[in-house]
C-alpha cells in the first residue's frame, strides 16, 4: 500500500512535469497541470500527517512528529484508561453475562458424561501434580496447625452440650440406653465362662466349687434379669436414673467452669497426642498416594466420585430454573467483584506493558495494524487533492 500510494503521488509529479513543459503548445494541459500541482500537494500533505505519525520525516526531527514513539507512554495509559472505563465495567459485563447464559451452557455442557468424565480426570490430575510438587513436611504441619488452632479456638464442652440436648430431645437418648443394655447383655451371654473364672478366683480355696457354681449362676441370672427389667419397661427406676445424670451432666458442660476446664485440658491432651499427629500424617499419606497412584495410571482409575458430582451438577441446574438464576447471579457476583477488584490492575497492566515496549517497535506495531487505511488516507489525499485543483482551475477560469 506503501508502494501504491507513493506511486501515485510520483505520477502526480511526472504528470505536473510534463503539463508545464507542454502547456505552451497545448493550452488545454493547464487543466491538467492545475489538477497534477493539486494532487501532489494533497498527496504530499497526507504522507507528512501519516509519518508524522510514526517517525521524523525524513529523519528532520520537526516538532510535534513521531508523535507515537514519543507519547507512546502516555498511549498506552490513555488505552488502559478506555479499556477500563468502557469495557470493564458493572454495567458493561453485567448486560454480557446476561445475554451469555453462563449457567445454562455450563450445565448442559455438564451433563454430557463424556465432559464430566474428562474435567473429572484433569481435576484429578492435576491435584496429583500439586500434591507431588508439595513437601510432605510442610502439609503435615499445615494440617496439624489448621486443625489444632480451629480446634482450640472452640470450646468443645458447650458444644458436645449442645449435640446431647439434640439426642435427648424426644427421648432419643432412650435409644442409646437401649443399645447399651442389648450390648451388655450380649457381652455377659458371651463371656459366661470368664465370669465363672473369675468368681472361682476371687472366693476362698476352701469353698467348695458347687457354691462357685451358684453364686455364679445367681449372680448371672441377675445381671440378666436386671438388663431386661429395664429394657421392656420404659419407666423403670434405671432409666430415670440415666435421665438425671445425662441431664445434670448437659448443664454443667454448658454451664460450670470445672467441668468446661477439664474438657479443655483433655482437647488439649488429645491435641498433643502422637495418635493424633500419625492420624493426621496418614490422611495426608493417604490422599497423596492416592492421587499419585491415578497420576500415574489415570485409564485404571475411574474418578467416580468427582465425575458423579459434575453431571449431577449439570443435571440439577438444568432441571431447576431457579438454581439456573442462582448459578447465573453467583457468577455474575464473581465476576463483578473481580472487575471491581482488578479493574485498576487490567488498566495499569495495559499502560505497563506498552511503557516497556522499545518506541520504534510500538510505533512498527501500529503501523502494522493500522498501515492500510493509512496509505489509503495518502491515496485519497492524492485524488481529493487533483480534483479540488482541477475545480479550483475551472472557478479560475469563469471568473
Amino acid at each position: 500500500m506503501k508502494r501504491i500510494a507513493t506511486g501515485l503521488l510520483l505520477g502526480a509529479v511526472a504528470l505536473f512535469v510534463a503539463a508545464r513543459a507542454l502547456e505552451t503548445r497545448y493550452p488545454w494541459l493547464a487543466a491538467v497541470r492545475a489538477t497534477a500541482e493539486a494532487a501532489m500537494i494533497g498527496g504530499l500533505a497526507d504522507w507528512f500527517a501519516v509519518t508524522a505519525l510514526f517517525r521524523h520525516p525524513m529523519g528532520i526531527p520537526i516538532p510535534h512528529t513521531a508523535i507515537i514513539p514519543a507519547r507512546k507512554d502516555q498511549v498506552g495509559k490513555s488505552l488502559g484508561g478506555f479499556v477500563q472505563r468502557n469495557f470493564l465495567t458493572r454495567e458493561v459485563i453485567s448486560a454480557k453475562l446476561a445475554q451469555a447464559h453462563v449457567a445454562q451452557h455450563l450445565a448442559s455442557w455438564l451433563a454430557d458424561p463424556e465432559n464430566a468424565r474428562t474435567l473429572a480426570r484433569r481435576a484429578a490430575v492435576a491435584l496429583s501434580s500439586a500434591a507431588h510438587s508439595l513437601r510432605d513436611e510442610d502439609v503435615q504441619a499445615m494440617i496439624d496447625r489448621t486443625v489444632a488452632d480451629r480446634v482450640r479456638k472452640t470450646q468443645v464442652a458447650p458444644l458436645l452440650g449442645k449435640a446431647l440436648t439434640v439426642v435427648t430431645a424426644g427421648n432419643r437418648h432412650q435409644e442409646l440406653l437401649d443399645g447399651a443394655i442389648t450390648l451388655t447383655a450380649r457381652m455377659v451371654t458371651e463371656h459366661r465362662g470368664a465370669i465363672r473364672e473369675k468368681i472361682g478366683d476371687e472366693t476362698p480355696w476352701w469353698v467348695p466349687g458347687v457354691v462357685d457354681e451358684k453364686i455364679y449362676k445367681k449372680v448371672v441370672a441377675s445381671i440378666e434379669q436386671t438388663l431386661q427389667d429395664v429394657r421392656d419397661d420404659r419407666s423403670h427406676p434405671l432409666r430415670e436414673r440415666f435421665d438425671d445424670v445425662l441431664h445434670d451432666f448437659i448443664v454443667k458442660l454448658q454451664t460450670s467452669p470445672q467441668v468446661i476446664e477439664r474438657a479443655e485440658q483433655l482437647k488439649e491432651e488429645m491435641l498433643n497426642a502422637d495418635v493424633v499427629r500419625r492420624f493426621s500424617g496418614s490422611l495426608w499419606a493417604d490422599a497423596k498416594a492416592s492421587l499419585l497412584r491415578y497420576a500415574e495410571d489415570p485409564s485404571h482409575y475411574s474418578p467416580g466420585t468427582i465425575e458423579r458430582m459434575l453431571n449431577s451438577f449439570g443435571d440439577a441446574v438444568l432441571a431447576d430454573p431457579a438454581l439456573t438464576a442462582k448459578v447465573d447471579a453467583a457468577v455474575t457476583d464473581i465476576a463483578l467483584y473481580l472487575v471491581g477488584r482488578y479493574q485498576d490492575e487490567v488498566g495499569a497492566l495495559i499502560a505497563g506493558t506498552v511503557s516497556a515496549w522499545d518506541p520504534q517497535v510500538t510505533s512498527r506495531r501500529i503501523e502494522l495494524a493500522i498501515g492500510k487505511d493509512l496509505q489509503f488516507i495518502r491515496i485519497n489525499g492524492t485524488l481529493v487533492g487533483g480534483l479540488a485543483g482541477l475545480a479550483i482551475w475551472g472557478v479560475g477560469k469563469l471568473l
